[in-house]
């Protein structure tokens, strides 16, 4: 220790009170800090927690603190599960011996532990087992078509090409060309080891939900309310999107500025905006646009973001895969993914793009310059640079499994 250190920094640390958190290094999924009883609350108005840790919980544990269901609790989940569904759950509850619950019920201490306390069962509950199309779909012989086959596929579709043709004619051989040579069940329906998503689309646990009715409705008081340009009738051709659909996005203007042109004539001055747009679900797109009326370049900024969204790849609904980088010019960024109940702590360009892609848990780190149309870019940049887990074991041969999806924290 230096002597130039004055004698009321030596005794500094006796009289300094000790933090109560753990010290976990920043890089690690970890809980807030243990709230203690002692604990002084923030606000007035607030009560501090009786103070007990998870570790109390589970050597106070007792057979008896795992009590059947009351008649009120049984009423309540009959309006959540089918009589079958609730039968299995009584099944499987009456199955587990409580003293052998309230053995198990502790934190982890091997190496393989979680360093963060949180609720599994609400984070994509999953079941790792589907149905799995017959093994006699596989065929091992089929290959790739040539260009000659596809020659010859397309001079089958315009000989049979009707007179009057339509577009849906051409969607409807676009989805039933086949890229394969062999058996047609090998292409349309192969043997998979992908665990399928839960739910189709419209589906829900209280059963499937008419789209298109809903969709239907509110067109038509969308068209009452707000007379469709000529812009938006272009923009519902090139994506498929419905006036409703289109108006529920999340768009907004990052960066707008002038710009000016030195012709022969003066100088022309003209508007420049950047848009981004984004369904709050995993879509995020970014979109450019320049004209003489800020009004005219918002409008196209933000439609040609809705044209160009792309998927944004999610790790549990709420972060990225681990770290990405990304340079635009002399931009330089890095995004960090981060624990549930994090927050995004980023620049505020980064901000509102996580927010329209979905993306709740995130720290960046901008290096270098700060030039905000190339601090867009290089994030949106970085965000589509992700390695999907899936696509890496896929390509690999294997069947990825998260452990912390089926284990539950589970103490073995």
């Amino acid at each position: 220790m230096s002597f130039a250190r004055p004698a009321r920094c030596v005794f500094c640390s006796f009289s300094r009170g000790v933090s109560a958190g753990t010290r976990v290094p920043s890089r690690q999924f970890h809980p807030s800090p243990t709230q203690f009883t002692d604990r002084k609350p923030r606000f007035a108005n607030f009560k501090a927690r009786d103070g007990k840790t998870l570790e109390e919980l589970s050597r106070n544990m007792k057979p008896e603190h795992f009590q059947p269901y009351t008649e009120k609790e049984k009423t309540a989940l009959k309006e959540e599960y089918t009589p079958s569904q609730l039968a299995a759950i009584e099944a499987g509850e009456a199955a587990i011996d409580p003293k052998d619950m309230a053995e198990q019920f502790a934190l982890r201490k091997d190496p393989m532990r979680l360093h963060y306390i949180d609720d599994f069962s609400t984070i994509e509950p999953g079941v790792d087992k589907h149905v799995r199309a017959p093994k006699s779909n596989s065929d091992y012989n089929a290959t790739l078509k040539t260009d000659e086959d596809f020659i010859d596929d397309f001079a089958r579709f315009f000989a049979e090409l009707p007179s009057e043709a339509t577009a849906a004619d051409w969607v409807r051989f676009t989805e039933t060309l086949r890229l394969t040579r062999g058996k047609e069940e090998n292409e349309l329906n192969p043997h998979s080891a992908l665990v399928p998503d839960l739910f189709s689309p419209g589906e829900s646990l209280s059963g499937k939900t008419k789209l298109a009715e809903v969709f239907e409705t509110a067109e038509e008081s969308f068209g009452r309310k707000e007379e469709i340009t000529e812009a938006m009738k272009r923009l519902v051709q090139s994506t498929g999107y419905t006036p409703l659909q289109i108006a529920s996005l999340s768009t907004k203007v990052l960066v707008s500025h002038s710009v000016v042109n030195q012709t022969r004539l003066g100088k022309v001055r003209r508007m420049y905006c950047l848009s981004i747009a984004g369904n709050g679900n995993g879509l995020l797109g970014i979109g450019e646009a320049k004209s003489e009326e800020a009004s005219d370049a918002v409008t196209q900024s933000k439609y040609r973001a809705i044209r160009n969204m792309q998927p944004i790849p999610r790790y549990e609904s709420r972060t990225i895969f681990g770290d990405v980088k990304g340079k635009v010019g002399a931009v330089e960024l890095r995004l960090m993914t981060r624990p549930p109940g994090f927050g995004l702590r980023c620049q505020h360009l980064i901000y509102e793009m996580c927010r329209a892609a979905g993306i709740h848990d995130l720290a960046a780190r901008v290096d270098r310059s700060r030039n905000p149309m190339n601090t867009v870019k290089a994030a949106y940049e970085a965000l589509m640079s992700q390695r999907n887990p899936e696509d890496i074991a896929r390509a690999r041969g294997r069947k990825m499994v998260d452990v912390r999806k089926v284990y539950y924290s589970g103490r073995y």
